[in-house]
């Protein structure tokens, strides 16, 4: 059974939602799901799981949150090289820029990025979002 760490941080409470749909999906798919806010989670968490999902929304230009999620990202980061690695995220405006940024980062820190790009959904996850995340979860636990 794969082991996932669900990592995420939300303001408004719609990258809250995606993760624990993102959970419910990848638990209907077998895996062991760990769904913690970025305040709670540590490096060795990340790095220790088989899978890891990372949420964060866009924030100000396009760019993810500044006083938690990033500094744990950058952390983080030297350690994601060959490690299975999913992102996703809301937005409010502009067309997805710091979801390229963020693929981008992973990519260079040699991740295996899921799907190659991270799932993004506009405001509030409808019925249909979070079943995109659900279906996203288990596509992700499945690998």
């Amino acid at each position: 059974m794969a082991t996932m760490q669900i990592i995420y941080w939300s303001a408004s409470g719609n990258t809250e939602a995606m993760a624990l749909a993102i959970a419910e999906g990848a638990k209907s798919a077998g895996a062991a799901v760990e769904v913690k806010q970025v305040a709670e989670a540590t490096v060795d968490d990340a790095l220790q799981c088989d899978l890891l999902a990372l949420g964060c929304p866009a924030m100000g230009d396009e760019v993810l949150e500044e006083s938690e999620f990033d500094p744990f990202f950058t952390q983080l980061e030297p350690g994601l090289g060959g490690k299975k690695t999913a992102l996703f995220g809301s937005y409010g405006w502009g067309d997805g820029q710091w979801m390229r940024d963020w693929q981008n980062r992973v990519d260079q820190a040699g991740a295996q990025l899921f799907r190659g790009e991270g799932l993004i959904l506009n405001d509030a996850p409808d019925d249909s979002g979070l079943q995109r995340c659900r279906d996203f979860g288990a596509e992700f636990a499945a690998q």
